[in-house]
């Protein structure tokens, strides 16, 4: 059996959902949804599947099981509420809102009528982070840094909703401890939004994390560090590697030993929407849910005030996730 499923949303990213749904084969792609409905049709053809300019008449003729929601995010609520209220399961590209309390609502809705609430943390699928996740880890402190050169093809959102959540969620996810202070600091250069930011989260267990995230950059990085009390762990996203670094005592003095763990790698999107797929059939809950989704961005907001609100450095985090 096979799942019937939608996109809409198809620019720069929805487009890569749309093609890969084609190529599961738990998924029939039934339709594409874009308010610009020239891009709608384009991709549409391209991949032989009916266009539609908005996501009721998507619904109103194809009934998907399941949709990807691949907007931009000030629309997320409104759509991701269209299809949970019409009984379909959804993905919705991170953040999973704008505010939390619209995250909020959108649980409750997928949790009366029994749906799957997916957000599209991707970073959870690289193989990388798959394999640590895997592996005992107990970290003491993480570093985790996500640079770029400036694109105007993000506008409506700063680099803590667009780039900092991926990270946010990821040492959420490594650290078994609930938050108990965040400070954040950041820029406007290029937008009105901030271009910059760098966030410390100190955990109840005082474990602590530094992320820096940046859309101003010369070069492209995208990596994590996690510190253990006895072995160090690199995590390079873009390559979907791992290397682990720790000292032993020999005869001659302390060494460094490294290893390179080879694991299978795989496209981490593919991986996404397959889990997705595979959640909606057998209604299990999915690894990056809206629970998940919804943790992530009120640490995420709380990292916005401070930043644009001017919030005191290092106060304590009400919402205590």
């Amino acid at each position: 059996m096979t799942e019937r499923v939608a996109v809409i949303g198809v620019g720069h990213l929805g487009q890569h959902h749309a093609r890969i749904y084609t190529e599961l084969p738990d998924a029939q792609l039934v339709g594409v949804a874009d308010s610009d409905i020239d891009r709608a049709r384009f991709i549409g053809e391209h991949l032989g599947v009916p266009a539609y300019g908005s996501l009721e008449e998507l619904i109103r003729r194809k009934s998907p099981d399941a949709i990807s929601v691949v907007v931009p995010t000030s629309q997320h609520y409104d759509i991701a509420k269209t299809a949970l209220e019409a009984g379909i399961h959804v993905l919705v590209e991170k953040p999973v809102t704008v505010r939390p309390e619209e995250a909020g609502e959108l649980l409750d809705i997928a949790d009366r009528k029994n749906l799957v609430l997916q957000v599209g943390h991707i970073e959870r699928f690289n193989s990388a982070i798959r394999y640590i996740s895997g592996i005992p880890c107990r970290p003491v402190y993480l570093d985790a840094r996500r640079t770029a050169p400036f694109t105007p093809r993000i506008n409506d959102v700063g680099v803590v909703l667009d780039l900092m959540i991926h990270d946010i969620d990821i040492v959420m996810s490594l650290v078994p401890s609930r938050i108990a202070r965040i400070a954040a600091t950041g820029a406007c250069v290029f937008t009105d939004h901030e271009d910059i930011a760098d966030a410390h989260i100190t955990f109840e267990d005082g474990t602590v994390a530094h992320i820096l995230t940046s859309r101003c950059a010369q070069k492209k990085c995208r990596q994590l560090e996690v510190v253990e009390r006895e072995r160090q762990i690199t995590v390079n996203y873009e390559l979907q590697t791992v290397q682990i670094s720790r000292c032993v005592n020999s005869p001659e003095g302390q060494v460094e030993i490294r290893e390179t763990p080879v694991f299978p790698k795989s496209e981490p999107l593919k991986l996404e929407l397959a889990d997705f797929v595979r959640c909606v059939r057998e209604h299990r809950p999915p690894l990056a849910g809206g629970r998940e989704g919804k943790k992530a961005l009120e640490v995420a907001v709380e990292i916005l005030r401070q930043i644009h609100d001017g919030g005191a450095r290092g106060e304590s985090f009400p919402a205590a996730v």
